[in-house]
């Protein structure tokens, strides 16, 4: 595939229906692919021609991705772009921002500070967000420019082919250097917003790493497998090593005003050419302060 802001252009290698091309070697969604056929948006040899046309070795692709409203109000917001390409960006989100407009915080956003990027840079897209992270937990957000780079992204993080690392700091000293937490996690039953590890619970997996030890605190780098809601957090909490300012799963700190977690680095596909690509998110300043201090 050859790179272009609005238009995916491939070269056919292999006899194959168009819809084939698109849907097995593309990894196009039926429903994206769809769309874009609706709307004449996908091209063979600057001609629209049927779905279940053969094309040959040596033809021209062309899926163009059209232009769009943003539905979020845009809104000067400071980013942190650590890697940019036609497709997606990804931020290094701070601390203690949310995520999403809500009826109480309706343009204060991370998605209307994307929104008025958008627009200054004539990114005429949807803000698209592919992963999650909690208000107060910073590092890495991926956002997709263009329906193919969501889907080609979201595919990714559904079959877990992404590599997702953070670090965390947390309580007290790890003896052992790594190990692996396999315990499911379910909801608290007293508490609603809290998750805790139950037998009833669905599977959930945390791998671990101790990078560092400092006087009663431990930096470890943490991988999840499975991506529960607060999965880090309770399991962390577990083992008796809850993570430093955790409110919820431990208690406030007076050294950081939020739980002490960062989402440091993502090993993904790119979109369109497929190479791999690990980025990386440098440790936020209030975590540095956390580690100063147990020095």
């Amino acid at each position: 595939m050859q790179k272009n802001e609005n238009t995916i252009v491939y070269k056919v290698n292999k006899e194959l229906k168009l819809e084939e091309i698109l849907r097995n070697n593309l990894n196009f969604s039926g429903r994206l692919f769809r769309k874009l056929y609706k709307r004449k948006l996908i091209k063979v040899n600057d001609k629209y021609v049927n779905k279940r046309k053969l094309c040959s070795k040596g033809d021209i692709i062309k899926i163009t991705m059209e232009d769009e409203k943003n539905v979020y109000t845009p809104k000067y917001i400071p980013l942190d772009i650590v890697y940019e390409d036609f497709d997606i960006l990804i931020i290094n989100k701070e601390p203690n921002i949310v995520v999403h407009p809500s009826k109480s915080n309706n343009n204060n956003t991370l998605a209307n500070g994307i929104a008025y990027y958008f627009k200054e840079n004539n990114i005429n897209k949807k803000v698209r967000l592919v992963n999650r992270l909690d208000m107060n937990t910073s590092g890495l957000l991926v956002v997709a420019k263009n329906p193919f780079g969501h889907q080609q992204m979201a595919l990714q993080f559904e079959k877990k082919s992404v590599k997702k690392t953070y670090l965390a700091l947390v309580k007290g000293i790890l003896e052992i250097k790594s190990g692996t937490i396999d315990k499911p996690i379910g909801k608290d039953k007293m508490n609603p917003i809290k998750n805790i590890v139950s037998k009833d619970g669905k599977k959930s997996i945390t791998r671990y790493k101790v990078l560092k030890r400092y006087k009663d605190l431990s930096l470890l780098e943490v991988e999840i497998i499975t991506g529960r809601t607060h999965q880090i957090r309770v399991h962390l909490d577990y083992i008796n090593h809850p993570i430093i300012g955790d409110t919820l799963y431990n208690e406030s700190s007076k050294l950081i005003k939020r739980q002490a977690l960062h989402s440091y680095s993502l090993t993904f596909n790119k979109p369109r050419t497929n190479e791999k690509l690990k980025i990386k998110a440098k440790l936020p300043t209030d975590m540095e302060k956390v580690i100063k201090y147990y020095k």
